[in-house]
């Protein structure tokens, strides 16, 4: 199965959706569809929804650490919502949720950085 990426922005923060797998095969491509997305729309926060990825591996975890640090830069935040359990347990193992914090639902992800849903 192969990556599937959906990305949208509501005010000034990025959604990121993510579905089916994100491995060492799709990494590159997400990188830059996602750097792009966030130079071109003037974003400043991520939200990165993984309720319909069903794996990841380190070069993933990677793609977002990289992306979390630019967020970072620009002063912003980056919010993970609806992860999923195999998912969790990466971010978990890997000390990701020590950095990145963790909402429940989009609804509640944008509501914690400041943007009405």
């Amino acid at each position: 199965m192969s990556l599937s990426v959906n990305l949208t922005t509501k005010e000034n923060v990025l959604l990121v959706r993510l579905s089916g797998e994100l491995d060492h095969h799709a990494t590159e491509n997400l990188k830059k569809e996602w750097q792009i997305a966030m130079k071109e729309r003037n974003v400043k926060h991520v939200i990165l929804n993984l309720e319909q990825l069903s794996f990841m591996d380190s070069s993933g975890l990677g793609v977002i650490l990289g992306r979390y640090k630019e967020v970072m830069q620009l002063g912003g935040e980056m919010v993970v919502c609806s992860i999923s359990p195999v998912v969790k347990r990466l971010f978990e193992m890997s000390g990701l949720f020590k950095i990145i914090r963790l909402e429940e639902s989009e609804k509640f992800a944008l509501i914690s950085l400041g943007v009405a849903s």
